[in-house]
């Protein structure tokens, strides 16, 4: 008889740490955007020390005086003392993205309060003629600088900006597409020469344009002053805008989409026309309102090729053409209150219809590549889903019987025809 001998058990016994151990932290993701409470803290902290400081240095330390010098003293303490602040506890790249943070943010708070102010003192000083209707109406040929408000408008203003910046995109768009395209798709020593005869003609002054359309076209053609004469010298302030903008927005066409579709075997003018242009239409209207909003507040070229009247003209072949640009600067130099409350007006006016053209733009212009609108993703769904069916139908027994019905297979030769 054999007697096996078993081990006993062995028990495992807990483990203990070591005295004085500091147990494993469990990893957190660090959090790289949006307020904290310490950076809160910091802010608050800095500005409320730095408020001390310049009220020290301005009522009892140094012989300052005058509220912008104080608002500069108390932002230059606020920058030091908050980088002090935010250094106890970051590193020193932190450090400078908390700093640059805040004069962004202040930087875009003195742009938003400039341009609140200008819209909202421009329409505040036009509020006593903007409720009149016939402020809309009516022009000025039967009204007098000691009318009321109640007599006179800007009609004719209104119509001859709107033809005027219409004259000028009809030729500044194309030419200005046309050029961009050219300048991003052809490389050379002539696109190199034309991109600097653009970047030159950006700093034109307006004035020159206005000379030199009514050198050509008044004196030397011997035309006489007209809105069409008004659209060219304006076309020629908003081309160079609208191609050196453009130019930039066709360069950040990715280069793979282009390769792609010349892979494909597509000719250059179709990879510009179905690829490039419809990646940066976005961008393209962008570049467009930067050109219209350069053009539609020009004054000077327009009084030299257009002239001035107060009497409505439609016809922007014959005949002087008044603009909004040109009748505030002729309603505002007026001394009675009337006259300037209509010239706030008109600048109001003319500011809804910027706006209504940038946002006509942004319809036309879209979405950027990749994003889409609601009806864009529901049209897109159901093409998905037609393909889906499709695809579907002819992968089952049917679809395939169907199929090679309507496609027979030739029947196999083997030799016997030739006999």
């Amino acid at each position: 008889m054999t007697v096996v001998e078993t081990e006993p058990a062995r028990t495992s016994a807990p483990v203990t740490e070591p005295a004085g151990a500091v147990p494993p932290v469990a990893d957190e993701p660090r959090r790289i955007g949006g307020p904290t409470r310490s950076g809160v803290l910091a802010l608050c902290g800095a500005a409320a020390s730095a408020l001390c400081v310049a009220v020290l240095l301005f009522g009892q330390i140094a012989p300052f005086s005058g509220a912008l010098g104080f608002t500069v003293t108390w932002y230059a303490a606020f920058l030091v003392l908050y980088a002090v602040l935010t250094g106890l506890e970051e590193d020193g790249q932190a450090v400078r993205d908390r700093v640059m943070t805040a004069v962004l943010w202040t930087a875009a708070g003195l742009l938003f309060t400039a341009l609140a102010l200008v819209v909202g003192f421009t329409a505040w000083r036009g509020r006593e003629a903007l409720p009149h209707g016939n402020f809309f109406t009516q022009d000025m040929q039967a009204a007098g600088p000691l009318d009321p408000l109640s007599n006179g408008g800007i009609a004719h203003a209104m119509l001859g900006t709107l033809i005027m910046i219409a004259i000028a995109l009809a030729i500044t768009v194309p030419l200005g597409l046309a050029c961009a395209v050219y300048l991003n798709q052809i490389p050379g020593r002539f696109s190199r020469f034309v991109r600097t005869i653009v970047e030159a003609m950006t700093a034109l002054p307006s004035i020159v344009a206005g000379l030199m359309v009514y050198a050509v076209w008044i004196l030397g053609l011997g035309m006489q002053k007209s809105g069409l004469a008004a659209g060219f010298a304006i076309s020629v302030m908003m081309l160079p805008i609208v191609i050196r903008a453009s130019d930039v927005v066709l360069r950040l066409v990715p280069g793979t989409l282009t390769e792609a579709a010349e892979a494909l075997g597509a000719p250059r003018w179709r990879t510009v026309w179905h690829v490039v242009l419809p990646t940066a239409r976005s961008g393209l209207a962008t570049a467009v309102i930067l050109g219209t909003a350069r053009g539609i507040g020009e004054t000077s070229p327009v009084l030299l090729t257009a002239g001035f009247t107060a009497a409505l003209n439609a016809d922007p072949t014959s005949g002087p053409m008044v603009s909004l640009p040109l009748a505030v600067f002729n309603f505002v130099k007026s001394p009675e209150p009337t006259m300037i409350a209509r010239g706030f007006g008109s600048a109001a006016v003319l500011m809804a219809i910027v706006l209504i053209l940038f946002a006509v733009a942004r319809v036309i212009g879209g979405r950027g590549p990749g994003h889409q609108t609601k009806r864009q993703a529901r049209r897109t769904a159901r093409a998905s889903r037609r393909d889906i069916e499709r695809y579907g139908d002819s992968n089952s027994p049917r679809g395939a019987e169907n199929c090679a019905t309507s496609h027979p297979q030739p029947a196999p030769d083997n030799g016997d025809s030739d006999r």
